[in-house]
C-alpha cells in the first residue's frame, strides 16, 4: 500500500464484527439465520431506521393500487405492478424482524431495480405507468439499502470499526462526499436527459428538441439501429443513470476499505458500461448519418464521471491486493471489508461551513486537466466536425468523426491522474488521423492537410505527462 512496513490487519470473523460489518454494508453479511447476540446487534443497529420499512410497505400498497387508479392498458404491466407491490409490502414487513432484515431489505432493492426496467420491457403505453414505476423503484432502493448507509449511520459504524480514512501513501481520501459530488450531480442530469429521450421513444411526447442538428435527434431515436434493441435504448440509459446516481450516495467516508463490493460494482456501472454507451453515441454518424445533441450531452455526462471514479477503484484494489498478500480471505474481504494499519485520519478534507474555494478544490483532487490534454480534446472536437466544414465524404468523413470523438474520450479520461498513461492511446489515434486522409477515399485536399496538421498536433500533445499533484502510494510508479 505504499509503506512496506504497513500490513493490513483485517478484523477476524467473529459474531460482533460480522454484525457491525453487515450493518455497514446494508446487511451484506447478515444473510441466512442469525442467532443470539447477532440478532440483538442487528436489532440495535436497525432501531432508528425502522421507519424505512414502514414507508416501503406503504409504497407497496400504492403500487398495487396504481394500475387501477391510473388506468393501465397493458395487462402484463398491471400484473407486474401488483406482484411488485405485494413483494415490497411483504418483504418490508419481514424486515422488521432482525433475522429477516437482510433478505427483506435486499429483496426490496431488487424489486426496485425491476421497477426501473419493467416499463421498458413491456413498452408501457401509459406515461403514468413509466413515471410511477421508476419513481417508486428509486424510492424502494433508497429506503432499503441507501438510507442505512447515509452519513449518520456510516459514521457511527466507522467509529465502531476503527481504521484510516486515507490509505497509506495517499494524499487524500477518494471516498469523501466532496469526491462523490460530481458523480451525483452528473448522474442526475444524465438521468433527466435520458428520461426525456425515452419519453419520445415510448410515445409519450410527439416531438423532441434539438438545438443544433434539427431533426437529427428524431432520426437517431427512430433509426434501425435504435430499433434493434428489444427495449428503449434511451430508457436503458435512464436506468443506468438511476443506478449510478443512487450508488454514488451509498456508504461513508471509508467505503474504499469497508465496502469493496460496492466500489467495484459502481466502477462496472460507470466505466465499462459507460464506455459502451459513449462508443454507441460516437458511432451515430456512421450507423445513422446524423448527430443527436441530447445524446451527445448524456454521453458527455457519462464521460466526465469516469475520471472521478477510477481513483477510488485503484485504492480499493490496493487494499484487496494487500489483504491477499497477507493471507486474508479475498472473498470475505471483498464483501465485508476490513481495516488496516498505517494510513491516517482525513484532516485535509474541508468540513461543513468551510469557504467555497477549499470545498471546490476538494471536489477535484485527483483530476487535473493539463493544457496538453485540454488542447488534445479541442483538436479532437475540430476533427469530429471538420468533414462538414471541409467537404469530406464517406469513408474519410466517417473516419474523422469517429477518431475525433475517440480523441476527446481519451483526453477526458486521462485527466484522472491515476490513469494518466491512458493518454498514449491518442498517440495511435493521432497517427491514424494524420494518415487516414491520404489512405481513404472521400477526403478533400483541405481535409487531407487538415488531418496531417491535426494528427501531428494530437500526437505531440499526448506525449507530455503533465503535472501530478497528488500521491497514490504504490500506484505512483504506474503514473507515467
Amino acid at each position: 500500500m505504499g509503506d512496506p512496513h504497513s500490513k493490513p490487519d483485517i478484523s477476524p470473523p467473529n459474531h460482533a464484527a460480522m454484525a457491525m460489518d453487515g450493518e455497514d454494508h446494508a446487511g451484506m453479511t447478515a444473510a441466512g439465520p442469525v442467532e443470539g447476540g447477532h440478532v440483538e446487534m442487528t436489532r440495535k443497529m436497525r432501531e432508528k431506521w425502522l421507519w424505512t420499512n414502514a414507508t416501503v410497505a406503504l409504497l407497496g400498497l400504492w403500487l398495487i393500487s396504481s394500475p387501477f387508479t391510473f388506468g393501465y392498458t397493458r395487462p402484463a404491466l398491471l400484473l407486474s405492478d401488483v406482484l411488485s407491490g405485494t413483494l415490497l409490502t411483504v418483504c418490508s414487513v419481514l424486515a422488521f424482524w432482525p433475522r429477516w432484515d437482510f433478505v427483506g431489505r435486499w429483496t426490496v432493492a431488487l424489486v426496485g431495480i425491476w421497477l426501473q426496467a419493467a416499463p421498458l420491457f413491456f413498452w408501457a403505453p401509459d406515461a403514468a405507468a413509466y413515471l410511477n414505476d421508476t419513481l417508486v423503484g428509486a424510492l424502494a432502493i433508497t429506503l432499503s439499502i441507501l438510507v442505512p448507509t447515509m452519513p449518520g449511520m456510516a459514521h457511527h459504524m466507522e467509529m465502531m470499526k476503527p481504521g484510516p480514512e486515507i490509505a497509506p501513501g495517499w494524499s487524500y481520501n477518494p471516498s469523501t462526499w466532496h469526491q462523490r459530488a460530481p458523480m451525483i450531480v452528473l448522474g442526475f442530469v444524465g438521468w433527466m436527459i435520458s428520461r426525456y429521450l425515452a419519453a419520445f421513444q415510448l410515445g409519450y411526447i410527439e416531438t423532441v428538441w434539438d438545438p443544433f442538428f434539427g431533426s437529427g435527434t428524431r432520426q437517431v431515436l427512430t433509426s434501425e439501429v435504435s430499433r434493434m434493441f428489444p427495449i428503449s435504448d434511451a430508457g436503458l440509459g435512464a436506468l443506468a443513470y438511476t443506478v449510478e446516481f443512487l450508488m454514488a450516495w451509498m456508504g461513508g467516508r471509508t467505503r474504499w476499505r469497508s465496502m469493496p463490493w460496492m466500489v467495484t460494482f459502481f466502477f462496472i456501472v460507470i466505466v465499462p458500461l459507460g464506455l459502451t454507451h459513449i462508443i454507441l453515441v460516437i458511432l451515430q454518424p456512421v450507423a445513422v448519418g446524423e448527430w443527436c445533441t441530447l445524446c451527445l450531452a448524456a454521453a458527455f455526462m457519462m464521460l466526465i464521471m469516469i475520471p472521478f471514479t477510477v481513483d477510488e477503484v485503484i485504492v480499493t484494489g490496493q487494499f484487496l491486493a494487500a489483504a491477499r498478500r497477507n493471507g486474508k480471505s479475498l472473498w470475505r474481504t471483498f464483501w465485508v471489508g476490513g481495516t488496516l494499519e498505517g494510513g491516517s485520519d482525513d484532516t485535509r478534507t474541508p468540513r461543513y461551513g468551510a469557504p467555497v474555494r477549499p470545498l471546490s478544490e476538494a471536489v477535484t483532487w485527483g483530476v487535473t486537466p493539463p493544457w496538453t490534454l485540454v488542447a488534445s480534446a479541442i483538436a479532437g472536437v475540430w476533427v469530429m466536425f471538420s468533414p462538414v466544414l471541409l467537404g469530406s465524404e464517406v469513408p474519410a468523413a466517417h473516419s474523422d468523426q469517429v477518431a475525433g470523438a475517440l480523441v476527446v474520450t481519451v483526453a477526458v479520461i486521462s485527466t484522472a491522474e491515476v490513469v494518466r498513461a491512458f493518454r498514449f492511446v491518442n498517440v495511435l489515434l493521432g497517427a491514424w488521423i494524420l494518415a487516414s486522409g491520404w489512405m481513404l477515399s472521400g477526403a478533400s485536399a483541405a481535409a487531407q492537410w487538415n488531418g496531417l496538421v491535426a494528427g501531428l498536433l494530437i500526437l505531440a500533445l499526448s506525449l507530455p505527462r503533465g503535472h501530478i499533484r497528488e500521491r497514490y502510494g504504490a500506484w505512483q510508479s504506474w503514473i507515467v
